[in-house]
């Protein structure tokens, strides 16, 4: 096997697992040699690869990415819908060492921009379809891009070559400058910041080890396969694959999610756990009972939230539920026993995590009352590392010596934590985490827009719906319509605000800080549009495998 140094162990730490445990690349090579016949992924189309088939496909991969000059500790992005290009791409780029910088498909503008400009990344991996909005942006530090399938692209101001004539053989595979190890830095994922731009969160291979690893999620064994439907570039749907191959098990990686299809690709793929995101469960519940309901092989899911769906939802369909509080910076400090019985729950801290619920001045709140969740861990760099080239929100989130989630939170007197709410500004729509200051940036890129305030309304669903409230400039009016196919054009899908109300002045504390408690209050007045109700209904984009 190429290079033979995984299984050596030269730190004493008994919190810190071998290499060969917890490292991609030395996992990869682990599971070739004790168990090569068994399938490893599985995708939506039946294609299987056993972990035989996948060490051979990704050290050819990893070959190519040496030869374009890609070394131990790169930053390399990705920008792929979910499939057999974007999984192989992850594990090549880990397996030589290198940092998997997975972007937002939706992402375009000043987003797309901030990322690129973040990343550090000079090789970018780019679906076709995609790779025409970097010529609507500044490059930063990009200089290469590697596009999957034969697409004809126009110019967009890179070098570029083809995903599929990356190869190389194990004896080209140029040798590492040291053995990877648990705590060098295996991802960064973006999530949405709430006070600022999106924040790029540096995880090391310990920290996704620690997210959902055999002592995380005991009830996950090697046996099972676990079904993914949520993007790569989210950290439910790159955790999942990581997560498996750590236990020697098998994923089935899914394009995306979809109420009628779910059951057929859950019976396809053999699927024995599933993730249910946001109103996932609900959707599901909700279609009309079928003799096949139990004619499955899951034995679990995690449901998150955890809703009053979940016992009628063990009853029909025969499976036991979980339920988790994480988030991409943290490790799942929160973990449920099957089926709780405790409504709204979100479960109690598992072993390895202190967990305190705090005023603003980091002081303990008395049991019952609400407080900012923070979270530590016993093992070392089994959290994040901090935010990529963002020092002052990295010590922010970690002032004290704890992580602040920034989520508000109760906890009862047998320890069982409930979310609250909120105590940032983000929205949550459709599984999807929004930053206030980035649609609120967009909203007021618009000639008629003086300013914005971006909030998060309730949704007949689940979750959240996306509201601005907006002034305009004096004299101006403001086409709603028009409005909304502005911000169509330069913002994800799921970010395009569903409900608009103009207001001459926004509310404003006496620091000229608006008052968004109070136009939350207030949420969906008569005098609101909605952009629905309009006819206006905006779609994720499609992409061509």
């Amino acid at each position: 096997m190429a290079d033979g140094k995984g299984a050596a162990r030269d730190f004493h730490d008994p919190r810190i697992p071998d290499r060969n445990q917890c490292v991609l690349r030395y996992l990869v090579d682990r599971w070739a040699v004790e168990r090569p016949a068994k399938t490893h992924v599985i995708f939506e189309d039946g294609e299987e690869w056993s972990f035989l088939d996948l060490r051979r496909r990704v050290i050819e991969k990893a070959a190519g990415l040496q030869k374009l000059g890609i070394r131990q500790g790169d930053h390399v992005a990705l920008w792929l819908p979910n499939g057999p290009d974007a999984l192989l791409a992850f594990y090549a780029i880990n397996y030589i060492g290198a940092v998997f910088v997975p972007f937002n498909t939706a992402y375009r503008g000043a987003l797309l921009a901030h990322v690129v400009a973040n990343s550090g990344a000079r090789v970018i991996i780019v679906h076709p379809e995609l790779a025409p909005r970097l010529s609507e942006i500044e490059n930063a530090g990009l200089t290469h891009a590697v596009l999957t399938t034969r697409l004809e692209v126009p110019d967009f101001g890179l070098s570029t070559s083809r995903f599929e004539d990356l190869s190389g053989t194990e004896a080209e595979l140029l040798p590492l400058d040291r053995p990877i190890d648990p705590w060098d830095i295996q991802s960064i994922i973006y999530t949405s910041g709430t006070t600022g731009p999106s924040k790029g969160v540096l995880s090391s291979y310990l920290h996704m080890f620690s997210n959902a690893g055999p002592e995380s999620w005991p009830m996950v064994t090697q046996d099972d396969r676990y079904m993914t439907v949520a993007p790569i570039f989210h950290i439910g749907g790159m955790g999942p694959p990581f997560v498996m191959l750590a236990r020697g098990a098998s994923v089935a990686v899914v394009n995306s999610y979809s109420t009628d299809t779910f059951w057929d690709v859950v019976r396809k793929t053999e699927t024995t756990v599933v993730f249910l995101l946001g109103v996932m469960a609900t959707f599901l519940i909700k279609q009309p009972p079928s003799d096949r309901d139990r004619d499955h092989k899951v034995k679990l899911a995690f449901m998150v939230p955890f809703t009053d769906d979940a016992p009628a939802f063990k009853a029909r369909f025969g499976i036991d539920i979980y339920t988790i509080f994480n988030m991409t910076e943290i490790s799942s400090p929160i973990v449920s026993e099957a089926n709780p019985v405790k409504r709204g729950t979100c479960g109690r801290p598992r072993p390895g995590v202190d967990v305190r619920l705090v005023d603003r001045n980091d002081c303990e709140v008395p049991v019952g009352e609400v407080g900012e969740m923070i979270v530590r861990t016993d093992r070392p760099w089994g959290m994040n590392s901090g935010y990529n080239a963002n020092p002052v929100a990295t010590a922010e989130a970690w002032r004290n010596g704890w992580f602040h989630t920034g989520d508000a939170f109760r906890m009862d007197e047998d320890g069982y934590f409930y979310f609250v709410d909120r105590m940032k500004d983000a929205i949550r729509r459709r599984g999807e985490n929004i930053s206030s200051f980035e649609v609120e940036a967009e909203v007021c890129a618009y000639a008629a827009v003086r300013e914005c305030a971006a909030i998060g309304v309730p949704s007949e669903y689940s979750e959240d719906e996306v509201m601005v409230v907006v002034a305009p400039v004096p004299g101006a009016t403001l086409d709603m319509v028009a409005l909304t196919e502005f911000l169509v054009a330069r913002m994800p899908y799921f970010m395009v605000p569903r409900y608009i109300r103009v207001m001459s002045e926004l509310p404003k504390t006496p620091s000229a800080k608006v008052l968004k408690g109070d136009l939350r209050k207030e949420g969906v007045t008569v005098d609101t549009w909605d952009r629905e109700k309009a006819g206006m209904r905006v779609r994720r984009e499609s992409l061509t495998q």
